[in-house]
């Protein structure tokens, strides 16, 4: 059996969760989310948790519970704390900006990058270096900070271009020259 999917999920206070015919809502004070549970789980409110059980003994079947699990808990965790990924801008003269919901990136290219921001998620600008993208839906986060990272990849000889604030970037040695005559 899955060992994640054994697990109660705790549904904290201000958070409701509503099981309906394999629909699954949780509201909280930051917004509402739903999920259609797979036919081989089946869902269940008792008392204050959240149990997720297998119907079938199949792999499959364990494997769908765990993941029915462990995204309710993040549905949980997203309408009561919500998430958020940060992103730092390297480059002489690359900045960003925010018109209304159209992100304003300066990147190096001839003419600036706009992209336009879902309504599923919020980016805040706090400096002309740094981006904040928040939302409840974690996997939605995720897909726009990405999306923005890929607008200009770090590279690995200056290190410019847009990263994660915790990620680590392998710098590789420049062109080195060669001594001597042949």
């Amino acid at each position: 059996m899955s060992r994640i999917g054994k697990k109660p999920v705790v549904i904290p206070k201000g958070v409701t969760v509503e099981v309906a015919s394999g629909k699954v809502t949780v509201k909280g004070q930051k917004g509402e989310l739903k999920l259609t549970a797979r036919p081989e789980v089946s869902v269940a409110v008792e008392g204050s948790n959240i149990v997720v059980k297998a119907l079938g003994e199949e792999r499959q079947s364990r494997a769908y519970q765990g993941t029915t699990r462990a995204l309710i808990a993040r549905m949980i965790q997203g309408v009561s704390q919500g998430f958020e990924r940060k992103l730092e801008i390297a480059g002489v003269g690359y900045e960003a900006a925010l018109e209304g919901k159209v992100l304003v990136l300066k990147l190096g290219f001839n003419k600036p990058v706009r992209y336009e921001v879902p309504s599923t998620v919020v980016v805040d600008v706090p400096t002309v270096t740094s981006l904040v993208v928040k939302g409840i839906d974690n996997q939605q986060v995720g897909m726009v900070a990405s999306a923005i990272r890929k607008l200009r990849k770090p590279e690995p000889y200056k290190g410019k271009g847009i990263k994660y604030s915790d990620e680590v970037i392998k710098r590789k040695a420049g062109k080195a020259f060669a001594s001597g005559g042949s």
